[in-house]
């Protein structure tokens, strides 16, 4: 969504505009396309999702993504006035929040079901 949101944003930039904001080696190469990286450049791959095969384990990872997009989310929010993109930023900030909380649970379900102590 953050990519689709920086897309509507730029699709009518100039070329100028797009240097001017740092994006002209990204538009040199692919135009107005959607090209999904980190702030460094860094082109996302398939080798972040890293599950370990524990479910207890897994969903710790989920826990830790969904506060670090969270955590993300806010800082986007932070560095725009645009009152409707801070409001869409906002839904999926929340949305985050509720991922975090629903795969806190499913880890208590499981502690509870395998007889072990609360772990958080």
């Amino acid at each position: 969504m953050i990519a689709t949101m920086i897309y509507k944003l730029t699709k009518d930039a100039s070329v100028k505009e797009l240097e001017a904001a740092g994006l002209g080696p990204n538009y040199a190469q692919r135009d107005h396309a959607l090209f999904y990286q980190n702030s460094a450049g860094v082109p996302w791959t398939a080798s972040y999702i890293q599950p370990k095969g524990d479910p207890i384990a897994d969903l710790y990872g989920n826990i830790a993504a969904e506060e670090k997009a969270r955590a993300t989310y806010q800082w986007l929010i932070d560095m725009t006035d645009d009152v409707d993109l801070q409001d869409s930023l906002k839904f999926l900030r929340e949305r985050e929040i509720i991922h975090a909380i629903r795969f806190k649970e499913s880890v208590q379900i499981l502690i509870e079901e395998q007889g072990k102590k609360r772990v958080f």
